[in-house]
């Protein structure tokens, strides 16, 4: 739990251990903010009181004399959306969509937990408080982009026309990956690319570091390059074969299709329910050949797929090899031969045998110790007889 958050349950505390009513007050107040035309925008409002308090979005536009109007869910053609929660305390966040200039002005967040506050006839003891943050929307700048037109090293450019934005520096993206970044105050920004080709190829963001940021778009375009995850699958008899090509440029391929190529040259169009096994399933850049119940002799062969976007189409082939199902006893029965013939080898082997070969333990046994017997008899003291 953070700072805030051990305030809040303190308060939450004092209050819970108190019968008397508590004026409301605000623990959080919006922000204001600066947004582009085309943006959106999220206030977030905190109060707390006993008993709760009740939180109300009022909005006066600059440059007007109107007096505030509350807003609610779903006003400016439901580009207003609020939420808001009341547990421990009081939160609401008002979330603005899709701003123009007409939506700048001032936000106010108002609570009260006067039991009277929306009565028609009565007036509230206790007055609303109020706390405002500010929006301001300003027309989105126009950024001049250039992108390569040629398959050699090029320089991707973004100029910002409006020059009364003050500049930091300057943040190229590829996707969401940092690509350049610097500290220059200019208005023109550029990005050489050594080589346009499938690595190079994507979507580039030029970033002006300004208040709110400013950015430009440019795509570097490549016809499609397919690629097959494996040139040669393998497949069992009775299994499901799984071919998958993929493709890594951009744009985007737009559309996959799958062929079969036949021994005699002609192509075969697959798709999906094709002689009812077979399926396929294509996502962005990845398209995927499902072959239920492989066949040896109607599936084994060669399969082509195709990718196209916008510049063009390519294609690979993929090798489709089905094995029969005794296919994996081979490996076994061939060891188990081996054994076989290897002990028999060893038993012939023993039986012929010449007896010359045989060792000196099987022929009638080892020949006797000679025995000390009788030099130790000669040493031996006789015992004279009286």
């Amino acid at each position: 739990m953070n700072g805030r958050g051990l305030i809040v349950a303190a308060v939450l505390l004092v209050l819970s251990g108190r019968q008397a009513e508590c004026s409301a007050g605000f623990i959080k107040s919006p922000l204001s903010e600066v947004r582009l035309t085309g943006d959106s925008v999220a206030l977030h409002c905190e109060a707390i009181g006993r008993p709760m308090p009740e939180i109300q979005w009022w909005f006066e536009a600059d440059y007007s004399n109107e007096s505030f109007s509350q807003l609610w869910d779903g006003a400016r053609e439901d580009r207003v959306q609020m939420n808001a929660t009341y547990v421990f305390h009081a939160a609401s966040t008002l979330y603005l969509f899709d701003l123009n200039p007409e939506d700048s002005g001032t936000y106010e967040c108002r609570a009260s937990n006067d039991p009277d506050r929306n009565h028609l006839t009565k007036s509230p003891r206790i007055k609303w408080i109020r706390t405002q943050a500010n929006v301001i929307v300003l027309d989105h700048p126009r950024i001049i982009t250039s992108s390569p037109d040629g398959p050699d090293g090029e320089i991707l450019k973004c100029n910002l026309t409006d020059h009364s934005f003050q500049i930091a520096g300057h943040q190229w993206f590829k996707g969401h990956k940092i690509v350049h970044e610097d500290k220059d105050g200019s208005h023109i920004t550029t990005y050489n690319i050594t080589e346009v080709n499938v690595e190079s190829s994507g979507q580039y963001t030029c970033k002006f570091l300004t208040v709110p940021d400013l950015i430009g778009v440019i795509n570097v375009t490549v016809p499609p390059s397919v690629l097959a995850y494996k040139k040669t699958e393998h497949g069992n008899e009775g299994d499901t074969g799984v071919m998958t090509c993929k493709s890594n440029s951009y744009p985007f391929v737009e559309q996959w299709m799958w062929y079969r190529s036949s021994e005699d040259g002609s192509i075969q169009p697959l798709v999906n329910g094709t002689d009812e096994r077979y399926y396929i399933k294509s996502t962005g850049n990845k398209t995927e050949l499902r072959i239920h119940q492989l066949d040896i002799e109607k599936d084994q062969g060669e399969y082509i797929c195709n990718g196209s976007n916008v510049l063009g189409t390519t294609g690979a082939t993929v090798a489709l090899r089905v094995r029969s199902r005794l296919a994996a006893l081979w490996p076994f029965l061939g060891i188990v031969a081996e054994v076989i013939i290897l002990v028999t080898i060893i038993f012939i082997y023993e039986k012929r045998r010449k007896p010359d070969e045989a060792p000196e333990d099987e022929d009638g046994g080892s020949a006797p110790l000679k025995s000390n017997a009788a030099a130790n008899h000669e040493t031996v003291r006789q015992r004279n007889s009286s």
